[in-house]
């Protein structure tokens, strides 16, 4: 939900509440600085490097990790709002030594490379926001493409298992149309405090979606949940009906944001739990 700046009063709103601390979860803003993850377990070793992907509407910078050997089940992540930045690549990490080959966008790459936000998580929403509007359907539907076509084209990346699709706020959406925008390829869709994931619109992403074979993982923000309570039901419903197994829950005391280490609300527990979430979805989708 990038549409308006509600990150500090939140971060206020829950430590008055004693659900989220400065203090407890180590932030560390300004400069996209990320917090130390927790280590993975059996983690793998795996490379990493900046990556350049050609699309039909230029050159997007990107960051691709991986298994050192072998080949493993692909991962595109699309970040939130404040784009790709070490918080990401950091988790693009994390997500690759439990075995897959993760590629994380930039998806405001038609404008400038990354860093896209001047101070990391602590930009001001305001002005971020004309990147934000610049993207549409069109352009998040030829990227998926662009991105999935490129790692197919990879040796790290086995052709023979699903691809898995994540987003964070507005990569929500994207990561919705990233499936129905090659749907016998992508598995596994997870979108966490996905932002516009519902409208009135024909096009929705949530209608979108419903019309692919994967399966869904959809994490909500309690605040989020609030705003928009009857979010939920819809997707409920339309997941059901499309008989497509979604898992979608309400994060309760987790604040829109709460995932990325280096927000103002990030809360280690609940996005450790959407994470082993994450991990069940593409051990079953992506297997």
């Amino acid at each position: 939900m990038c549409d308006q700046d509600h990150f500090e009063k939140d971060r206020q709103e829950y430590e008055a509440l004693g659900l989220v601390t400065r203090k407890q979860f180590g932030m560390m803003l300004g400069a996209g600085v990320a917090m130390m993850l927790p280590r993975v377990a059996n983690a793998v070793a795996v490379t990493g490097s900046d990556v350049s992907v050609t699309t039909p509407d230029g050159t997007a910078d990107c960051y691709f990790v991986h298994p050192s050997s072998g080949t493993a089940a692909a991962v595109l992540v699309w970040p939130d709002i404040f784009g790709l930045r070490p918080a990401f690549r950091q988790m693009g990490k994390r997500l690759a030594e439990s075995g897959y080959s993760v590629l994380v966008v930039n998806p405001f790459y038609r404008v400038k490379k990354a860093p896209t936000a001047s101070a990391g998580a602590a930009t001001p929403i305001p002005e971020l926001m004309p990147l934000a509007q610049g993207l549409n359907e069109k352009t998040q539907m030829t990227d998926a493409k662009a991105f999935i076509g490129w790692l197919d084209q990879q040796s790290s990346v086995a052709k023979n298992r699903k691809v898995g699709t994540q987003g964070y706020c507005m990569g929500g959406p994207i990561a919705f149309r990233t499936a129905a925008a090659v749907p016998d390829r992508v598995g596994a869709v997870a979108s966490f405090h996905g932002g516009g994931l519902v409208t009135d619109m024909p096009n929705s992403p949530h209608l979108q979606a419903s019309k692919t074979k994967a399966q869904f993982l959809i994490a909500i923000a309690a605040n989020d949940d609030m705003r928009s309570p009857n979010e939920k039901n819809v997707l409920k419903e339309t997941f059901a009906k499309a008989d497509l197994p979604a898992e979608i829950e309400v994060y309760t005391g987790a604040a829109h944001g709460w995932c990325p280490p280096d927000t103002s609300v990030y809360n280690q527990p609940q996005a450790e739990k959407a994470w082993s979430r994450m991990l069940a979805l593409y051990g079953k989708a992506l297997a």
